[in-house]
Parts: C-alpha cells; sequence; structure tokens
C-alpha cells in the first residue's frame, strides 16, 4: 500500500470487497499534534455505515471509520507457508474432528453438531463446515434448540486464520450475541523429527489402561470420556511408569489418520519435570505413526500457553490457524467465565482439546 508524496488517498478497496482479506493504513488521533498511523490486516468482514470491520487471523474484530482511512488493499487470502507440511483449512479441521469423536452427533447441512455429555467443548460443539442448508438464524435455532434438549449449553467451534476459515461467521455471531469463550491454535509440523528423540522407557498401548486414567488430568474415567479418548483411525496410549504402584510419570496419546498424527493429552507429573519425559512420550508415539505411514504432525494449543508454544516452536511446529468456541448467552444472562479445565457443561477449557499442561506445572510435551 502507498501513501502519495500529493497526500493523495491510495484507497483501493469498496464495500464490494467484504469477505476478501485486506490490508488498510488508518490515520489514528490520540491529540498529538504528528499524524500516526496504524496497519491492520485481515478478513473485510463488513462495510456498513461508514464502518469497516475486520476479523484478524487472532480472531479480534477491528472497528475502523472509512474517514480515517488512508490506504488499502485486497492481499492474498492466506500468507504462503514458510515451513512444515501444506495443508488446507478443510483438511485439517476433518482431520481434527476424527480424532476426537462425539458420542452422538447430528448433521444440519456442512454442519456438524456433535454431542458427548458435556465431556470437553470440541465434542460438544457444531463444527461448521460448509453451508447449514438453511438461513444463518434458523441454523443458529435449530443449534440452540438440539443442545438445550440435551441439557447442554450452544457452542460453535469456528476458525480464523486461514484460507477457507470463518472470519465472516464469527462476524455474524458476535453481532447476534453469542460469546466467544476460548480461542486456540491448531499448530503443524514434520513427523520424522519428532521420532528422532530418546524415547526409552516409554511403553505403547491401544487402549487407555487404570494407571494411564490415573495420570489424565482432567474429568474421570466415565464411558463418555473413554469412548471419546478411544475414538479415531489409529488410537495409541503412551506411558512414562511411575513409582512402583503410583501414577505414571508421564503419559500422552496420538491418532494415526493417513499421513497425519495428532498429539494430544500429554502429562507429566510435577515431580519428573524439565527431565525430557514429555519429548520422550512424543517421540514414541511419533516413530509408531512414521511406522504406519504419517508424515506430518498436529496438535492444538491454547494461546496464552506461551510455554508450551515455546517449546513447540522449537520442535519445529508453527501456528496454521486459530479456533474458537461461540457459546450462545441468552439476552439478559451472565457470560459464563472461562473456568479450569473440565466439561463444557461447567465452562471448562475442554481438557484434551488443547495442551495447558505448561500451567499444569508438569514438563511441557
Amino acid at each position: 500500500m502507498e501513501i502519495f508524496a500529493s497526500g493523495r488517498l491510495d484507497v483501493r478497496i469498496t464495500p464490494a470487497d467484504v469477505g476478501k482479506r485486506v490490508s488498510v493504513r488508518r490515520m489514528t488521533d490520540d491529540g498529538d499534534t504528528v499524524e500516526k498511523f496504524t496497519d491492520t490486516v485481515g478478513v473485510l468482514t463488513s462495510w456498513d455505515d461508514g464502518v469497516l470491520l475486520i476479523t484478524r487471523r487472532t480472531g479480534e474484530r477491528v472497528r475502523i471509520a472509512q474517514s480515517t482511512l488512508v490506504a488499502g488493499k485486497v492481499v492474498p487470502s492466506a500468507p504462503a507457508r514458510r515451513r512444515g507440511p501444506a495443508a488446507s483449512y478443510a483438511e485439517l479441521a476433518r482431520v481434527a474432528a476424527r480424532a476426537w469423536r462425539p458420542v452422538e452427533s447430528e448433521w444440519l447441512g456442512d454442519w456438524e453438531l456433535r454431542a458427548a455429555a458435556g465431556f470437553t467443548r470440541r465434542a460438544n460443539s457444531v463444527l461448521p463446515l460448509g453451508d447449514p442448508g438453511v438461513p444463518l438464524d434458523e441454523a443458529l435455532a435449530r443449534v440452540r434448540d438440539w443442545y438445550a434438549a440435551r441439557g447442554l449449553p450452544a457452542y460453535l467451534q469456528t476458525s480464523t486464520g486461514a484460507e477457507g476459515t470463518q472470519e465472516a461467521l464469527c462476524a455474524e455471531l458476535a453481532e447476534r450475541g453469542w460469546t466467544n469463550e476460548v480461542t486456540a491454535e491448531l499448530w503443524t509440523g514434520a513427523l520424522a523429527p519428532l521420532a528422532d528423540g530418546e524415547a526409552a522407557g516409554v511403553t505403547l498401548a491401544r487402549s487407555a489402561d487404570t494407571a494411564w486414567l490415573g495420570r489424565y488430568g482432567r474429568r474421570g474415567a466415565d464411558e463418555v470420556a473413554l469412548r471419546v479418548l478411544g475414538s479415531g483411525p489409529s488410537v495409541w496410549f503412551a506411558t512414562v511408569p511411575g513409582e512402583a504402584g503410583g501414577t505414571p510419570a508421564a503419559i500422552g496419546r496420538c491418532v494415526v489418520d493417513g499421513r497425519w498424527a495428532g498429539f494430544a493429552a500429554v502429562e507429566v507429573d510435577p515431580a519428573h519435570r524439565r527431565r525430557g519425559l514429555a519429548t520422550a512420550v512424543m517421540s514414541a508415539l511419533a516413530e509408531r505413526a512414521l511406522g504406519e505411514g504419517a508424515s506430518a504432525a498436529w496438535l492444538q494449543v491454547e494461546r496464552d500457553n506461551t510455554a508450551a508454544r515455546a517449546l513447540y516452536a522449537a520442535l519445529g511446529f508453527t501456528s496454521h490457524h486459530a479456533y474458537h468456541h461461540y457459546r450462545w448467552v441468552p439476552p439478559g444472562a451472565a457470560a459464563p467465565g472461562a473456568g479450569p479445565a473440565g466439561g463444557a457443561a461447567t465452562g471448562g477449557t475442554g481438557g484434551a482439546e488443547t495442551d495447558r499442561s505448561a500451567r499444569r506445572g508438569t514438563d511441557r510435551p
């Protein structure tokens, strides 16, 4: 974008560009006599009554008065990835969904309504992968009714920051009173380097035994939790034994699905922190996934888990896209807070849905 020496504005976007990714510069007024400018990049989700609404990669919504624009242009729909496996949002969304299946699901057009008695948001939210087949307000009403019939809050899991993600839907939900309760990211990386680490002492199994569940730091191992944990095309559970008769020193879970290996539920006993046990768990699971033909890895991590994000970056992972859980809050009701890890019905973060291990004081995966 350019601002010409003559002072002429270079705004090359119009309301007809709603839905496209744009880069704009606007003038800011903080009381200083010196003109200052702010740049914003994201999807132009609306342009009404002289106000632009731009949704950034992070899901943040920025309102910009048209009168403050000094430059603007349409930019490519998604930045080129500098490293890591190439993948579309649609591919990763479906792979992640197959790795954490609900107990019950129903389709509304291209929206999958998922329920699992409140165990994790991801298993109790709508995954909108296209058109619901009915007008949006009707679709949202059906969603609210479907979850209300099951005694669950209504959630939609939307994504931002990659080609084909749902910035426009996020804006529509916010305008209709839905609350963005949690934001996390899906990261991808090469699988082979993970398998090069030391994995001595790690045992693998096809199911979660009593010892593994004893280390798992989320909801109790009831039938619903076990069904969700055991779902996926090819599921493996890793364990590093602890003291004799005690809970494991570390655990992890991996789902192999074609070329993808998805890592989750990696937890380490606080007494065994910083001994590389989480890395050993991931190495053992990566080696098994390579043996089944996988070549790429993915995982999910909350945006504010800085320790885990730093480690994943060191292991070669990069952020692919952000995802958000929007919750319907009836008019006049108090917005729920984001509580500790647990079931969706209590406002928790969803357990194995994202990595919270650093905040739990463990040796991060």
